[in-house]
């Protein structure tokens, strides 16, 4: 299957054998039709919604499953749990970001773990930036296999300073699942339920578990695309969802402010967010293993879901890359026409 990323060239032509087929009758091409023909030029994605001034516009799948059935959003289930970090925050349980993980959770930190690993902030998890040896890229599988994720990854030498700079790793994000369940007493599948699932209206199934039956914390979640697109577009109105809040409109802006970069794509990084600038627009955004993503563009009340075959990658240079341009040059183009 090809993964080369879709050319300018390929946008035209996709766009153009779509608006130029005959029709029996002369009405006006839909909305978004330059956008739809777009995503059917890149072999590696599935599914494509688009909501705009709080309608849902297109809701398509290309080559995947239904728009309504749950797919596995890899990585974005770390936009998940920096959302459920900020409805625990709201209710009181954590303090707040600065909150360290030896006054909140003591239990949770192995014997002979370097002693910076209690004075690790909420803020550091949620950033990725405890300064541990990473979990995931070539540490990944060793890291699932071992008899305690969240001792393993706590026991890992530091190889940074904490909060000095992102170290993409989904150790940090499965710690502070762990850290939720610690201050509430509830699993992070209930808290999901409870702050994701019903202000949103919608089923959340449960996942992978670790040795100690904890849920895995930034991996293997499943929504549907149109779920995904809700959850965007609740934060684009400032936390609330159609059935409830899902977030205090704080911590949506807290989660959009820059706080770190990305090494691998250059983008900065709030509370489980990726974040850039296009054309004078702003951009935040989730983003899963194989092209999960989810893009929210305030300043146009655009809010797009992305959902891709799971098995292939998807780096910035390559389907990523795709996606980002197809965002860039053709939706939000779209959008303001």
């Amino acid at each position: 299957m090809s993964t080369q990323p879709l050319t300018r060239r390929a946008f035209a032509l996709s766009a153009a054998a779509l608006l130029a087929a005959p029709a029996l009758h002369a009405q006006p091409a839909p909305r978004f039709a330059r956008s739809l023909a777009a995503a059917r030029g890149l072999e590696q994605l599935h599914s494509l919604c688009i909501a705009q001034g709080g309608q849902t516009v297109l809701a398509e799948a290309i080559r995947g499953p239904s728009p309504d059935r749950a797919v596995n959003v890899k990585s974005v289930s770390k936009t998940l749990v920096a959302s459920l970090t900020g409805s625990v925050i709201g209710t009181g349980a954590i303090p707040g970001p600065d909150a360290g993980l030896g006054e909140l959770a003591p239990g949770l930190i192995p014997n002979g773990a370097d002693p910076r690993v209690a004075e690790l902030t909420v803020a550091d998890l949620l950033t990725m930036q405890a300064g541990l040896e990473r979990t995931s890229g070539g540490n990944y599988g060793a890291w699932v296999s071992s008899r305690d994720w969240v001792a393993d990854a706590l026991a890992r030498p530091m190889v940074g300073r904490p909060g000095n700079g992102m170290l993409y790793s989904t150790g940090s994000y499965h710690i502070l699942g762990a850290l939720l369940s610690e201050v509430t007493g509830d699993s992070l599948l209930t808290l999901a339920r409870r702050h994701i699932g019903e202000p949103l209206g919608v089923r959340i199934d449960a996942w992978t578990r670790d040795p100690q039956g904890r849920y895995m914390g930034g991996n293997n979640m499943a929504l549907s695309p149109r779920a995904m697109l809700a959850f965007g577009e609740a934060y684009r109105t400032g936390g609330a969802g159609p059935e409830g809040r899902l977030v205090p409109g704080e911590w949506v802006t807290a989660s959009w402010t820059p706080r770190t970069r990305s090494a691998f794509s250059g983008d900065d990084y709030g509370y489980g967010w990726f974040l850039f600038t296009a054309a004078g627009t702003r951009v935040a955004y989730a983003r899963g293993y194989g092209g999960q993503m989810i893009y929210v563009l305030p300043d146009h009340a655009l809010t797009v879901a992305v959902t891709s075959d799971e098995s292939q990658p998807a780096r910035s240079e390559g389907h990523a890359g795709a996606l980002k341009r197809l965002l860039t040059e053709v939706i939000l183009p779209e959008a303001m026409a």
